[in-house]
């Protein structure tokens, strides 16, 4: 189904749980409520970031109690609006707890000064900003960090005692997720799976599901339809017409995977077999 017409009917399963999100936000909850553009703010709209039609159709955003996906095509503006969040919320752009504070390239946009957000009552008492781009910068700080800090307990011990430099990108995304998330935070995560096969994305679905009831909030940015697949989430679609909430079986990213698997010879023909037309045309 077009994107357009995910937009432009809002189902009433989007409207319930828009009702039920507001109703939760009483019991305090979450850790964050909702975002907000400070829209007066913004000199033009015309100008990166707010070109991107997430931040020019972008008011209030309520955010869930337990996990938030934002889901779209590559350039919707997905990473943006998350890098935004967090570093909105006083963690380093490149990753990291709030007491990172290195700077291997700064390119993060002024969205975030442009942020505002509405706050439940209980703060967290634990967080991490995980760039799937950017996780070996922070590897590499907390090896540097260690070997200044001595005799000061290593860091690397909260990640499990063994370098991540040591391991495989997935070993280390799992380590991180094992070790180092503790419960009661806010765990702001961009493209998790990027490092991890379909078996890991669903050890990652685990995780998360302890996490939560160990009240914890997530917010996540991904492409995979295993890791959206998380039940009860909210799930933000990024597209042309800006951003709308869609049930789990309405994106595109299950609907294609779905398709692909159920009829991969007829899928691989079209696709490949219009390739070969082409180019014997030539």
């Amino acid at each position: 189904m077009p994107t357009s017409a995910w937009c432009s009917r809002r189902s009433a399963a989007a409207h319930a749980m828009t009702l039920a999100l507001k109703m939760k936000a009483l019991d305090a909850k979450h850790y964050l409520l909702d975002i907000s553009l400070k829209r007066d703010q913004v000199d033009s709209f015309d100008e990166y970031p707010f070109c991107l039609p997430v931040c020019r159709n972008l008011d209030v955003l309520e955010l869930h109690p337990s996990v938030t996906f934002f889901v779209g095509e590559n350039g919707s503006g997905k990473s943006t609006l998350l890098e935004a969040i967090a570093v909105a919320s006083g963690f380093n752009p490149e990753g990291g707890t709030k007491n990172f504070g290195f700077t291997t390239r700064s390119s993060h946009s002024p969205l975030y000064e442009k942020l505002t957000f509405r706050r439940g009552l209980k703060r967290p008492r634990d967080g991490f900003f995980l760039r799937a781009e950017s996780f070996f910068n922070v590897a590499t700080e907390i090896e540097r960090l260690d070997s200044e800090a001595c005799p000061a307990p290593p860091i690397i011990d909260s990640y499990g005692g063994k370098s991540l430099h040591e391991q495989s990108h997935g070993e280390s995304f799992l380590a991180l997720l094992m070790e180092r998330f503790g419960g009661n935070g806010l765990y702001i995560l961009d493209e998790p799976e990027a490092a991890l096969s379909p078996t890991k994305q669903m050890a990652l679905l685990s995780r998360m599901h302890d996490l939560v009831n160990l009240q914890s909030q997530f917010i996540i940015a991904t492409h995979s339809p295993i890791v959206m697949a998380y039940p009860d989430a909210l799930i933000y679609h990024l597209g042309e017409s800006g951003v709308c909430a869609v049930r789990y079986t309405e994106t595109e990213h299950y609907a294609v995977t779905k398709e692909f698997l159920n009829k991969p010879e007829s899928m691989l023909n079209e696709l490949l077999g219009a390739r070969t037309s082409q180019q014997e045309h030539r």
